[in-house]
């Protein structure tokens, strides 16, 4: 498949050549853990053990690749199995990274109850202000700078190019979890970033029915670490959760383009509810990345998140009355959910620099008909 080639148009064939000995267009699902030699050592097609490589796993990390405009693609058994593997690849005791102060409370636990006790140093910075992100940076210590944008769930906007400037000049890498924008809506390495990371299980899959993760890269000698580091630790995606993934990437502009649609006219009546004291959307021009966002991105996306004027407690009732809007964890789903990020997925960073507001709950936006998400929010904000 051509790289200049449309991103729907790879969406749906790059890695998925019709099946050779069938004629199959859709990739088969390889459910084998061993494959057969011809000889000691006589491997078909590099085949010879499933953790190390499988063909429908393999489909998959060459679609990703080519949506992300990278060299190399690697899937993994649950996004944080991914950070972890590249945590792995490229830190030693001693190093240091620079994270958003926003992150993903997951990304964060990873950091400060995992890696931490292996003498890995993290060091939360808002994003948005470069500054800062400078400031934070140790010449010969930092390894990497980690980047989400738009950040979860406060969906705030970094600068990626501005980003890459200030790690490369200091010898660090930059990494992008580029979950909440997806491969079309956002391109990190184009804007010069060297890793990609992403939940699959969000936009990726796109229907709540899969959990995966994958990094991408452009650079040969780290997609060599991270070949080792994937097979030697070993939490890679099964054949059928790749395929499930595969499947979801082939209506992922379709769903994106609504995603966004409904969104926007969603943030639009958030921002002027008179219950509602703040609406947060990249899309809305009172968001202070708004400018920025619209110049990185695509389209603003599917997620909002918004405080309630009454306080926590109403934050809460709010979640429990929605009835179109499912009350549940996770994202990028076509069907719309509604969560409170300070008791759900936020929960581990409670007394953190990165605990998020009591009064904020946050939309996974779907693709229903808008007015029966809007009507549904309006009933229960009351």
């Amino acid at each position: 498949m051509s790289e200049s080639a449309g991103f729907s148009t790879r969406a749906i064939h790059a890695g998925q050549e019709p099946d050779p000995t069938t004629g199959a267009v859709i990739a088969p699902i390889y459910a084998t853990s061993t494959y057969a030699q011809d000889g000691v050592g006589g491997l078909r097609n590099g085949y010879e053990y499933s953790r190390s490589a499988n063909p429908t796993r393999t489909a998959l990390e060459q679609c990703l690749a080519s949506l992300e405009g990278g060299s190399r693609g690697f899937a993994f058994a649950s996004g944080l199995a991914a950070e972890d593997t590249l945590l792995r690849a490229i830190t030693s005791p001693g190093s240091h990274l620079v994270i958003p102060n926003d992150a993903y409370g997951g990304t964060f636990r990873l950091f400060a109850r995992v890696h931490q006790r292996w003498g890995v140093e993290a060091t939360p910075v808002a994003l948005t202000d470069l500054e800062a992100v400078a400031a934070a940076v140790r010449p010969g210590e930092t390894v990497a700078v980690w980047v989400e944008t738009p950040t979860n769930p406060l969906l705030a906007v970094a600068d990626i190019a501005a980003i890459a400037e200030i790690a490369h000049a200091a010898g660090a890498v930059v990494i992008v979890d580029n979950t909440f924008a997806s491969p079309y809506l956002q391109q990190p390495l184009a804007l010069g970033a060297d890793v990609v990371v992403h939940s699959t299980t969000k936009y990726c899959g796109g229907h709540s029915d899969v959990v995966g993760g994958a990094l991408v890269v452009n650079d040969a000698e780290l997609a060599e670490q991270l070949v080792f580091h994937q097979n030697a630790i070993g939490g890679v995606a099964g054949p059928f959760d790749s395929w499930l993934v595969l499947r979801g990437l082939k209506t992922l502009s379709l769903r994106m383009e609504r995603h966004s649609d409904n969104a926007e006219q969603v943030a639009a009546f958030l921002d002027q509810h008179p219950q509602v004291s703040q609406a947060i959307y990249p899309g809305l021009t009172s968001h202070p990345g708004h400018e920025l966002a619209a110049r990185q991105m695509r389209r603003f996306g599917g997620m909002v998140s918004f405080r309630v004027a009454a306080g926590e407690q109403a934050a809460l009732d709010l979640c429990a009355r929605t009835k179109v809007f499912v009350l549940a964890e996770s994202l990028g789903g076509v069907e719309s959910l509604i969560e409170h990020p300070g008791r759900m997925t936020h929960a581990s960073v409670a007394g953190t620099e990165l605990e998020v507001p009591s009064d904020l709950v946050r939309l996974s936006v779907g693709i229903e008909d808008v007015e029966d998400l809007i009507a549904d929010l309006d009933s229960a904000i009351g």
